[in-house]
């Protein structure tokens, strides 16, 4: 399956920045289960092109002249195999994804979930239970937690959205000593082809990497587009970066994921 993205975030700021720098992990690989047909960055000027330690494809945009908006636009066509049950990716050991981070910090509450859930065992079969447990217990809630939210603090709130669902099902995941990763990306769905940047947790059994979806409940990465991976969100944000001057910032973005015709 043939998929068409574009991808367009627009940051205006309430007065001019001096200067910014941006590291942009919007470009995907081709990989084991997807081929990258055609991709191409519309930036406002020609930046460097770097692979971070997770082995992801980045852009670093620098602007050293004053302005007061940017504009970042990203479009291209992906393959997916969408009957691939897994992801095979030895970039980097798997060994490093049992690291935890301030946002995956394992509590006695979660711990205690883990265990219930699964019977400390982590297999295929018990992290799909898992998957299905931590989504019953809290739903996909818009606007309920941001990008500094711990798996903690989003696990308390008993809610959240995908970025919180996959940093409880790594947290979870890797107290039962299997090594997971945060995913960014896109995903294609038929009933809506508007959607933001999405993320879902990779768990390495037996050296292959396969989805758990908590969000959409899904177990392997037939409609997944994949950008970057990371120990946590941090190291898979799609746009992250600094500036100087500027004031208060105003994002404005538009994911449109969609089959292309055959």
């Amino acid at each position: 399956m043939k998929i068409q993205i574009n991808h367009s975030t627009q940051y205006f700021y309430e007065s001019e920045v001096k200067k910014s720098v941006q590291l942009l992990r919007v470009t995907p690989q081709t990989l084991a289960h997807q081929k990258v047909l055609m991709w191409q960055l519309s930036l406002p000027r020609y930046s460097a092109e770097v692979f971070d330690g997770f082995g992801n494809y980045c852009t670093v945009l620098n602007m050293n002249e004053p302005h007061s908006m940017l504009n970042i636009q990203a479009q291209g066509i992906v393959e997916i195999d969408d009957i691939s049950e897994c992801n095979t990716d030895n970039r980097i050991r798997p060994e490093i994804f049992l690291n935890s981070t301030r946002l995956t910090e394992c509590n006695e509450a979660i711990r205690d979930f883990a265990h219930r859930h699964t019977g400390g065992q982590g297999n295929r079969s018990t992290l799909g239970r898992l998957a299905h447990a931590i989504l019953e217990y809290m739903p996909y809630t818009i606007g309920s937690t941001d990008v500094l939210t711990t798996a903690g603090e989003a696990f308390e709130r008993r809610q959240g959205v995908c970025q919180d669902h996959t940093h409880v099902f790594i947290t979870a995941a890797r107290e039962l000593g299997v090594p997971t990763r945060y995913v960014s990306g896109y995903l294609y769905t038929k009933d809506d082809h508007q959607l933001t940047s999405h993320a879902w947790a990779e768990a390495c059994l037996n050296g292959h990497w396969f989805v758990f979806d908590v969000s959409n409940q899904l177990f392997q990465p037939s409609q997944h587009v994949q950008l970057a991976v990371g120990l946590d969100y941090n190291d898979a944000a799609p746009i992250r970066g600094m500036r100087q001057g500027g004031g208060t910032e105003r994002m404005e973005y538009l994911v449109q994921v969609s089959e292309v015709p055959q």
